[in-house]
């Protein structure tokens, strides 16, 4: 299919969903939300965005959106509510059409209820999630790489400065491997022509989260798996000397908060909390206790985006 094809096969699909959505929904901004006195955050458990620490008898819900969010909710003057999600509905919850990203296409699929007023649990902008999201202003680094069992014969590239040629390296490794990935996330196979490696692609149950990707490597569903940034930070601490990364699979990504298109109002006021959190040093005090590692891999990132709100 032509570039203006589809261009204009996505543009009717937009135009459809926003006409698809119930007039309740479509008011559905800043000025609804003061009015409800709530804000609901929709989230999928993963890395250390959103998850889930165990007190007994009680879990609490904590990680580094949790907290931004929650901070976002205040500053609005109204409560927070966590509205949890799976990969493969999250998208649903907030604009109230099923949507995939299946075979390398875009699929809408049934109305579902609205949940919630965004998402935020390390969503990475993808080319297709803007087609029917809107996101905030970036606020983490991120990127595929392929992670291995230490045991694996596949040795870490040695990188060549172009993160193209890294890539190629990386995919000419994997041919005839088995290599894990996750459908309607970051790791989908189909973002990364990962079928055209000849790697043996391995897919996931959708009950499992982007975090198990790692444990079931090690239990050898697979010698290697796809890993974004975040993950593989927190894998490296958890199974020290019993994974290592190959190389790069993606070029580099960011992660941003998820919005209705219908929103403008709600991702202003959240792009402006975001700078003022980041001007007073809340959000790097959060970025160091939720993943301090992060750094090492891209301080030129925050350096950047400390420069900008000098």
């Amino acid at each position: 299919m032509s570039v203006k094809r589809w261009t204009r096969k996505i543009t009717a699909l937009v135009v459809g969903l926003t006409s698809l959505l119930p007039q309740s929904a479509l008011a559905s901004d800043l000025e609804r939300i003061k009015e409800s006195g709530v804000l609901r955050h929709i989230g999928v458990p993963y890395a250390n965005f959103v998850s889930y620490i165990d007190q007994g008898e009680v879990q609490t819900l904590t990680g580094l959106d949790v907290e931004i969010i929650k901070g976002f909710a205040r500053s609005l003057n109204v409560r927070y509510e966590y509205v949890p999600g799976k990969w493969n509905n999250v998208v649903g919850k907030l604009t109230g059409q099923q949507v995939e990203y299946k075979n390398a296409q875009l699929v809408v699929g049934d109305d579902m209820p609205i949940e919630g007023d965004l998402i935020a649990n390390g969503v990475t902008i993808l080319d297709w999630r803007k087609e029917v999201l809107d996101f905030s202003d970036d606020y983490f680094p991120s990127a595929v790489w392929l992670v291995a069992r230490s045991d694996s014969t596949l040795k870490p590239i040695k990188p060549t400065g172009s993160i193209q040629q890294d890539i190629a390296m990386v995919k000419s490794l994997i041919s005839g491997r088995d290599v894990m990935a996750m459908e309607h996330s970051c790791l989908d196979p189909n973002l990364y022509n990962l079928y055209d490696t000849g790697a043996n692609v391995i897919l996931p149950s959708v009950q499992r989260r982007l975090n198990e990707m790692v444990p079931a490597i090690m239990k050898n569903d697979a010698e290697s798996t796809l890993l974004d940034v975040a993950d593989t930070l927190i894998a490296l601490e958890k199974w020290p000397g019993e994974i290592k990364v190959i190389g790069p699979i993606s070029e580099h990504q960011r992660m941003a908060v998820a919005f209705r298109k219908n929103s403008p109002k709600l991702k202003a006021a959240f792009n402006q909390y975001l700078q003022s959190i980041k001007h007073d040093g809340t959000y790097q005090a959060l970025v160091e206790k939720y993943y301090p590692s992060i750094y090492y891999f891209y301080n030129d990132y925050f350096l950047e985006d400390s420069k900008k709100n000098i």
